[in-house]
């Protein structure tokens, strides 16, 4: 079978790496390789799929329905795996590959996972019920990280983002944005630091339907620090529906300060995490050419 990866992906890993990826021209081999490694069957390839990783829904050699995902270096593959590991399928898809299947140890980027369905999300429900359910299913996967695993810190991939936003050209009123994002980081990590595995990039769409469950986490990019980190990119879910609503920037204010309560985060701290990332990601849509999607997210950025 010749494993093409959907234009999705090609399309988001080209704004990243713009003068072409390596590992989309050497993507169908690997695909291949991790196929016939593993005595898999396949299905079909996700289509449309994610913008970061390739998904190919297979049958392992006993029949069990699978999902194997292969994502480059740069989305930090072998921090997903050690994540799932983890939390062990307590609100996250389980990670069959572990450690060995079938005397086949895991290949760097390749990832074997329980087979969900990919086309039934949380944010396929009426609003409040979605929030209740992705809400739940976040909080089951605040833990304590695992001892001896090096993750990255909330400190450390926000100071690497707040290089980038400084470095940024930006028109005066997105500078303005671009300072009070800053000294909110800047606040927000002046005292200790609270010490939580985080999924790192969750919203309504990373959460699918299972059969071992009725809702887990797919997709994270981990991190450790504090929940309300997790919970800022949460906030701003179906952000073009708050945008086209004419009480969009009161809606928004209602949602941090019941997130907040709900899961028992500061408000405050909330509010300044929704601020920081929501301008952090549309900084970085103006950098890649995506003007679109930053006019929202910096809309968004400026009710808070």
């Amino acid at each position: 079978m010749a494993f093409e990866p959907p234009q999705r992906l090609v399309r988001a890993l080209a704004e990243n790496a713009p003068d072409g990826d390596a590992w989309v021209e050497e993507l169908p081999e690997a695909t291949e390789r991790a196929v016939a490694e593993r005595e898999l069957t396949v299905e079909r390839v996700q289509v449309p799929g994610g913008r970061s990783s390739l998904v190919v829904l297979v049958r392992l050699a006993d029949g069990t329905p699978a999902a194997l995902k292969l994502a480059p270096p740069r989305y930090r593959p072998e921090a997903e795996r050690a994540a799932l590991a983890h939390w062990g399928g307590l609100g996250a898809v389980q990670l069959i590959e572990s450690a060995a299947t079938d005397g086949v140890p895991p290949t760097e980027g390749v990832l074997l996972l329980e087979r969900l369905h990919p086309e039934v999300s949380v944010r396929s429900l009426p609003e409040a019920k979605a929030w209740l359910e992705a809400a739940g299913t976040l909080r089951r996967l605040w833990v304590a990280p695992p001892e001896g695993t090096v993750f990255e810190t909330v400190a450390e991939r926000t100071g690497r983002q707040a290089v980038a936003m400084r470095g940024a050209s930006a028109p005066a009123e997105v500078a303005a944005l671009v300072d009070a994002a800053l000294a909110a980081r800047e606040e927000l990590l002046a005292g200790p630091p609270e010490v939580r595995l985080l999924h790192g990039t969750f919203r309504q769409s990373k959460v699918l339907a299972g059969d071992r469950a009725p809702w887990l986490a797919v997709g994270p990019d981990p991190v450790v620090g504090e929940c309300a980190f997790d919970l800022a990119r949460l906030v701003r879910d179906r952000v073009e529906d708050l945008i086209a609503s004419p009480s969009g920037a009161a809606t928004t204010r209602r949602r941090v300060k019941r997130l907040a309560e709900s899961l028992d985060v500061d408000q405050e701290r909330l509010r300044g995490w929704t601020l920081f990332r929501a301008v952090e990601s549309g900084v970085r849509a103006l950098r890649v050419g995506r003007p679109r999607d930053a006019e929202l997210l910096l809309e968004f950025a400026g009710w808070l």
